[in-house]
């Protein structure tokens, strides 16, 4: 059993190694919108627009990352049409304990592809595009 878990171990650092950093396209691109917001019943929002070409590969995602203090949270994902167009995505997340207030924060969205690797056909990231923007909760 040892010996499974040190080969998978073996395997899953290759493929991370292996993994691309970064294999954007021309037209692959992100945005994020100014304003975002945050609900009483500490539901966050955030929203913005992305383009990418070609989702052959594997899947595409948009994820977003809100950063505010000393505090930071993923919110949510949104599964990307990668056709040439722009299309806008939401991502939206409860977060409480602490909870986010109105006021600035920082977001940092990513367009993020899954592709399969290594000799497991492990999915991986490969980052299209990436996007860190000032944004004030209201």
């Amino acid at each position: 059993m040892r010996a499974r878990l040190a080969l998978a171990g073996a395997l899953l650092a290759t493929a991370a190694a292996t993994a691309p950093t970064a294999h954007a396209g021309a037209g692959d691109g992100l945005s994020v919108t100014p304003h975002g917001t945050v609900a009483d019943d500490g539901t966050v929002t955030l929203t913005g627009s992305y383009r990418c070409l070609d989702d052959s590969a594997g899947p595409v995602f948009v994820s977003s990352t809100l950063v505010q203090d000393d505090r930071s949270s993923g919110i949510g994902g949104t599964r990307a049409v990668c056709d040439g167009q722009v299309h806008e995505w939401t991502n939206s997340a409860v977060v409480r304990e602490p909870g986010y207030r109105p006021g600035e924060a920082r977001v940092k969205a990513t367009l993020m592809q899954l592709t399969a690797q290594g000799p497991l056909g492990l999915p991986l990231p490969g980052f299209l595009a990436v996007k860190e923007s000032a944004v004030t909760l209201r």
